[in-house]
């Protein structure tokens, strides 16, 4: 006998939108959806979704994890209903196609609330447990993820106050708070690449308003100094750098110390 696979029939929008069983969609998809401008999904994502006082995380949206040619970046699962919120800030053809296809979802989910209410007396009993655990669950999900959120700033505040008394103590120590930095979804808008560079071209920023100093001209004299000493290119390269002038300046270190204290709290923390 020829088996019979079983087909699920989506609509055009559904497959752009990629609407998954439960009928949610994703922050991303919606964004291309628009047509919105390209690199700018964190910033709309962060003014619409994050900072909306009129939007629960874990209720609203969900944020997840996802790869993008080869670079970990943040995506966020939107429930039917917050999408169309979403939608109805949007203006053009696109948006209005999104607001009608999510506004037919719900009228859709209102139907099965009243077909339920029908239903016998002992079926509706079964349906409301279901419906309990399932609130149990989501809501054990979301102090479970709150609690790692809590355990995570305490890992960074730690991290942040380490005794680092030597110079090499103090470079690694350094980098350990740029690592860290770099994983905040604060940063989410920049590659891997860029970074990094964004981190240490900010930080020598914020040193030089605590303590006016010329790191580029330090930097080049030193690399002089050592050249004439007959060190290496690729020696003065590694050995000599923004992070090591700091680091072997009485003045410089404990400020520069300051400024990454200052990031950390800023970047991992609030």
């Amino acid at each position: 006998m020829q088996e019979v696979s079983e087909v699920t029939m989506q609509t055009p929008i559904e497959i752009a939108l990629g609407v998954d069983k439960n009928g949610m969609t994703t922050a991303r998809r919606l964004y291309n959806f628009f047509g919105l401008a390209q690199g700018q999904f964190a910033r709309w994502a962060k003014t619409n979704i994050v900072d909306n006082e009129f939007a629960t995380e874990n209720e609203d949206f969900w944020r997840v994890d996802i790869d993008v040619e080869g670079n970990k970046t943040v995506d966020y699962r939107l429930t039917a209903h917050f999408a169309k919120k979403l939608s109805c800030k949007g203006n053009g053809a696109r948006a209005e196609e999104a607001r009608e296809y999510f506004t037919t979802v719900e009228e859709k989910t209102k139907e099965e609330v009243v077909n339920r209410s029908q239903a016998s007396p002992l079926l509706q009993s079964v349906a409301g447990i279901i419906d309990s655990l399932i609130k149990q669950e989501a809501e054990q999900n979301r102090l479970k993820k709150q609690q790692e959120k809590i355990e995570k700033k305490l890992d960074v505040v730690v991290a942040t106050y380490e005794k680092n008394d030597s110079s090499d103590d103090f470079k690694q120590w350094c980098k350990n708070c740029a690592g860290k930095i770099a994983k905040s979804p604060k940063l989410e808008q920049f590659s891997s690449k860029e970074v990094f560079g964004v981190i240490w071209n900010e930080s020598y920023q914020r040193l030089t308003e605590k303590r006016p100093c010329n790191l580029k001209t330090r930097l080049t004299n030193e690399r002089g100094k050592a050249f004439e000493r007959g060190k290496s290119s690729s020696w003065i390269k590694q050995h000599i750098t923004y992070l090591s002038i700091i680091a072997d300046d009485k003045d410089l270190k404990p400020a520069y110390e300051s400024v990454m204290r200052e990031m950390m709290m800023v970047y991992c923390v609030e």
